[in-house]
Parts: C-alpha cells; structure tokens; sequence
C-alpha cells in the first residue's frame, strides 16, 4: 500500500542549462508520477508508452505533438494519452511538467 505524501512541486522545480531534470514522485505497482523540468530548447522526440499517461503543464511554454497534432502548452494544460500513442515535445522556454502514468508495467 503507498503511503500519503505532500510535496510542493514549484520548489522542486531544477532547471538544467540544457537538457531534461526528473525525479520521480511516487511509484507504485500501478501509477508513476514524475516532475520533469526541460531547458529552454529541449526536445524529447516522438516515442509511444505501454501505459495511459497525463501531462500537466506547471511552468512554462512548449509544442506537443500527440498523433501528428501540434498542441500548446503553456501552465494548467493537461493532455491525456492513451496507451501507445506516438508523442512528443519541445520546450520554448523552461517548461515544467507533471508526467502521470497509470496501469501495470509490461513485463
């Protein structure tokens, strides 16, 4: 069973010169929260997740691409995406998002 926890997330927010900052939040069987903090410029190319995810975006501003749709992002946009969806993003000016991934690992 997970155990409650609190965190402030804006004071956890580490931005790299260049490049990507994660930490992970929380992991359990079936979840995994983790705050990525991208540098101005950063991109992370397109790839597929066996997991359903949601991005919260907390800081900043970028571009990303969810089935070849272009969406904005930019603080209290949240994008869910279904298992195996091709995806990716590129930060426009430090960017600060929550990634949420739900349902069991493949093994």
């Amino acid at each position: 069973m997970a155990k409650s926890l609190v965190k402030n997330l804006n004071e956890m927010m580490e931005f790299p010169r260049e490049g990507i900052f994660s930490k992970v939040l929380v992991k359990t069987d079936t979840t995994n929260h983790t705050l990525m903090c991208l540098a101005k410029g950063s991109d992370i190319s397109e790839h597929t997740s066996t997991r359903e995810a949601a991005v919260t975006v907390l800081k900043g501003k970028g571009t990303f691409v969810l089935n070849g749709k272009k969406i904005k992002m930019q603080p209290g946009v949240l994008i869910f995406m279904p298992k195996n969806a091709p995806h990716a993003l590129s930060a426009e000016e430090d960017l600060a998002i929550l990634l949420s991934l739900s349902g069991k690992e493949k093994e």
